[in-house]
């Protein structure tokens, strides 16, 4: 069986924890005022009441007390100046007491005396320092006190508590009524004040609520909801959740902004990969069904089909490792010998590209990187390439090695302005910029990915006659 709960939102949690110590305060004051009270009001009844034992056996004592206690005139003087109810008696020293009450009825004035029952509380507490408070059978409480008698035994006095009582329950019952105003004041002002310092705190959640309706399944998504600006103080509880709540959402801003590039970028990859393919594939299905038509032109259809099919194969195996380096496939870590790398490269690139100048430039002690060895050359090469088939002939491209990696400079046109922010981009060309036209666009993705795998960076620096690609290496 399941219990319903009623919700506990903060406001209700906040007033409750406020009532609660209003209510406790109140009941601790009003505990601590009735014992100060109550202390209080017993010290000035137990002065009375020394007074009282005082007026009563300080002379000769007479009155409604067997004869043998008085002289022979029977004047009864120690009941004169006695309060309502007052109590005095004596107790012989074999435990035998007498007692009388002054007044103890409505309208009468003059001492009767007590019974058995009524003595007895009385002949308990003789002989008792201090005074003590009992119960006397038909009367009610009393505070009583003794003293030793001339004649032996002890003399006692007892005084009502019945003032004392009632000041204390009135000032109970204030005490309980104040509480409960005062519990009522505070939930009702505790509750207007909660819910008036809480109100940010609803514009902060109502923010919230607002951009989770918003849908951010797919496509460009524009997240301008913001909490305002007046609620981000960080120097209040409030404003740092504001606070907090913009950071957050600027990040999922940008994050759902990149998500949508990649989207984007892997729609126009698909639709670039499939462009780049189905041109070899039907220049191979063209010079096939040429050679079958023509069968004289067998062998120039042969060679132009393995041209074409090398060349898918080489896109292939670029696309292929741009998704292993896309999925965090690890490169080898070994160290390679950085110098003999470039070396080995520029040598390549004079055979390959004779109608350029090819410069290397390398410090006297060796360069060692941490990495993978054929990746690092394909680096390379890819860069070299690149700098051969997009300058003119007699075009200056100079290597340099530095302890933590290398740049290659050409003096060629250089990047346009417009293509040099997406030149790592995948299946970008600089065709209309260089002097001819170029492959796929996937040398210098290759690049930066290989050189991100291995923990590095690659910059681009590029003006007419001055365009620098630097490859940096983590030591």
């Amino acid at each position: 069986m399941t219990t319903l709960r009623l919700p506990r939102t903060l406001t209700a949690r906040l007033v409750a924890v406020s009532v609660l110590l209003v209510a406790l305060a109140g009941l601790l004051i009003g505990t601590a005022t009735t014992l100060a009270m109550r202390s209080q009001l017993t010290q000035q009844l137990d002065d009375e009441l020394r007074a009282s034992i005082g007026r009563g056996f300080g002379g000769p004592r007479r009155g409604e007390l067997p004869p043998e206690h008085f002289d022979d005139d029977g004047d009864d003087r120690p009941f004169l100046g006695q309060g309502y109810g007052a109590v005095l008696g004596h107790v012989a020293a074999d435990g035998t007491g007498y007692a009388g009450v002054v007044a103890g009825d409505e309208g009468d004035v003059g001492p009767r005396s007590l019974d058995a029952a009524q003595v007895r509380p009385l002949i308990d507490v003789a002989g008792e320092a201090e005074p003590r408070t009992v119960t006397l059978a038909d009367l009610g409480s009393y505070r009583v006190l003794s003293q030793p008698s001339t004649r032996g035994g002890y003399d006692l006095a007892a005084l009502p508590t019945d003032e004392l009582d009632r000041t204390l329950e009135d000032l109970i019952r204030l005490e309980l009524l104040a509480t409960l105003l005062g519990v009522l004041a505070a939930a009702g002002a505790g509750t207007w004040v909660v819910r008036r310092q809480l109100a940010p705190l609803r514009d902060v959640a109502a923010t919230a609520h607002h951009v989770a309706e918003l849908p951010l399944a797919s496509g460009a998504i524009d997240i301008s909801e913001r909490v305002p600006a007046r609620l981000t103080d960080e120097r209040t509880e409030i404003g740092q959740v504001g606070s907090a709540l913009n950071t957050m959402l600027d990040h999922v801003e940008g994050s759902l902004e990149q998500r949508h590039r990649s989207e984007q970028q892997v729609r126009q990859f698909v639709a670039d990969a499939s462009h780049e393919l189905r041109t070899p594939l039907a220049t191979i299905a063209g010079y096939t069904e040429l050679a079958r038509r023509r069968p004289e032109t067998t062998g120039t259809a042969l060679d132009k089909v393995e041209t074409e099919s090398a060349r898918m194969t080489a896109l292939v195996e670029d696309l292929l490792l741009l998704a292993r380096l896309d999925a965090g496939r690890p490169l080898e870590r070994e160290p390679v010998d950085l110098s003999r790398l470039l070396l080995e490269a520029v040598n390549d690139a004079r055979v390959t590209g004779a109608d350029h100048q090819w410069r290397l430039s390398l410090p006297d002690a060796p360069l060692t990187v941490t990495g993978d060895a054929a990746r690092l050359h394909q680096v390379l090469t890819n860069l070299l390439t690149n700098a051969r088939k997009y300058t003119p002939a007699g075009s200056t491209v100079t290597v340099t090695g530095t302890p933590v990696g290398f740049s290659v400079h050409d003096d060629g046109p250089g990047f346009p302005p417009d293509l040099a922010p997406r030149a790592f981009e995948r299946f970008v060309r600089g065709d209309t910029a260089r002097t001819r036209a170029g492959g796929a666009g996937l040398g210098l993705s290759l690049v930066e990915a290989i050189v991100a795998a291995h923990g590095g960076r690659v910059d681009l620096a590029s003006a007419p006659g001055d365009t620098t690609v630097t490859v940096t290496l983590p030591r």
